[in-house]
């Protein structure tokens, strides 16, 4: 495997990484920070008020969504075990 090769598959490897992580990070990321403006407009200081909604929606995103990441995890590694007898 010549160093093109390796620097073509690690692009691949962390473009396929963003995208399958993309959607649930940015929900997580926008919920923080509703509930941080919330937090800093009311004055209320609860820490489980910030982690709960988090989780749920986390929860609630892998549930819906897991399918379809699982599905783009199988075909990029199916792709590199294809490639896997030209690589030699």
């Amino acid at each position: 495997m010549s160093q093109g090769q390796a620097l073509d598959l690690m692009n691949r490897l962390m473009w396929e990484a963003m995208v399958v992580a993309g959607p649930l990070l940015a929900a997580v990321l926008l919920v923080g920070l509703l509930i941080s403006v919330l937090q800093a407009t009311t004055q209320l200081q609860e820490m489980t008020l910030s982690y709960v909604p988090k989780m749920l929606v986390a929860a609630l995103l892998l549930i819906f969504l897991g399918p379809w990441m699982i599905g783009r995890m199988m075909q990029f590694a199916l792709g590199l075990i294809r490639i896997i007898p030209s690589l030699g």
